[in-house]
């Protein structure tokens, strides 16, 4: 497969976009060394359902906006020539299915403006949920409501994810690690965006206890990320050997497991609207993480090669697994979502 790459002199921010791109292409390299947790579920199987598949109904709303099927596609990238094109392919692909989306971080094109063109989907998918994305970090080092409004204008977004990396950043060798008062500052943007703002994890997992203060401090939904998928931890650790520097990984398998994050959360919030992700693979994944508790469920990192070719590559994807949760659906005899949340599950030690 081709690897991204472009002609045009890159700022070091959208080289390390570019990087990020590169590596996450090579999933088995950068997947974290432990378990999503969701193998230790199964659904109780029913041989006489009593539901037609075709007549299955994956239609939920999500932030006030509906959508045909329970799927977010997660926020990955933007910055560069060749996300620009990975982002339309996404977004055009979600018109068509009726599904939501989020773009990668828009740091970069508040930074310099003539990347902001790399995240501008509206034109071909002018129905979608769309939502925004910053590093909430950078609410410490000199963004304010103004950076934000920015992001949601930018794209003409519903929404924006202020999206938590602790550990990335820790190890990231530009990254910014100050996160001392960022819940007062989460708080100021949830009061004054005028959309719904949405914290976010990037695969390491929120714990019960931060989802409360997230909730308090006024988002409106929690997208989980936990352990399991993509390591931004094990992304950082390859860009660090290819630059040269050492690369020991102890925190190789750090993080709440997504089913955990999942169950935790939907325990302790009971109305928040949640979202799963990290390590989701498939319908089945998604199906289980429905009757857990989740609202709708998100992926990126699979749909990177298709995106690379074309938005038909996306479509035809994503309908393999609208057509597995549909097939889990039916061999647990629920018709639509509201009763998958119902069907039962059992759980291994």
């Amino acid at each position: 497969m081709a690897r991204p790459g472009s002609k045009k002199t890159l700022s070091p921010t959208q080289r390390r976009k570019k990087e990020h791109l590169e590596l996450c292409l090579d999933a088995p390299s950068v997947q974290s060394a432990g378990s999503t947790g969701l193998d230790r579920y199964a659904f109780v199987h029913n041989a006489l359902p009593e539901v037609d598949l075709e007549e299955i109904d994956l239609s939920t709303t999500f932030l006030g906006k509906r959508l045909k099927a329970p799927i977010l596609i997660s926020s990955m990238t933007g910055g560069f020539d060749l996300a620009r094109k990975i982002n339309r392919n996404l977004a055009a692909a979600a018109e068509r299915l009726g599904i939501a989306m989020g773009v990668g971080s828009q740091r970069v094109a508040l930074e310099m403006p003539e990347a902001a063109d790399s995240f501008a989907v509206r034109d071909v998918a002018p129905h979608i949920l769309l939502l925004g994305n910053l590093g909430a970090v950078q609410l410490n080092y000199g963004y304010d409501i103004e950076q934000c409004r920015r992001a949601v204008a930018m794209i003409g977004a519903d929404g924006l994810i202020l999206h938590l990396n602790v550990l990335q950043e820790a190890v990231q060798p530009e990254g910014n690690r100050n996160f001392k008062g960022l819940t007062r500052r989460i708080a100021a943007v949830c009061r004054e965006l005028g959309v719904p703002v949405v914290a976010k994890e990037v695969g390491f997992g929120i714990s019960a206890d931060a989802a409360r203060r997230l909730q308090g401090a006024g988002v409106k939904a929690i997208d989980v990320a936990g352990r399991g998928g993509t390591s931004w931890y094990a992304v950082e650790a390859k860009r660090s050997v290819q630059q040269g520097t050492a690369a020991a990984a102890p925190f190789a398998d750090w993080g709440i497991p997504t089913e955990e994050a999942l169950v935790q959360v939907r325990a302790a919030l009971p109305e928040i609207e949640l979202v799963a992700s990290g390590g989701i693979r498939n319908g089945l994944d998604i199906a289980k993480s429905l009757a857990l508790g989740a609202n709708v469920a998100a992926l990126g990192q699979p749909l990177l090669a298709p995106a690379l070719e074309s938005a038909d590559k996306v479509v035809e994807f994503l309908a393999g697994l609208i057509h597995e949760i549909k097939v889990a659906m039916l061999c647990v005899g629920a018709g639509d979502l509201a009763a998958l949340k119902k069907a039962p599950l059992t759980r291994r030690p």
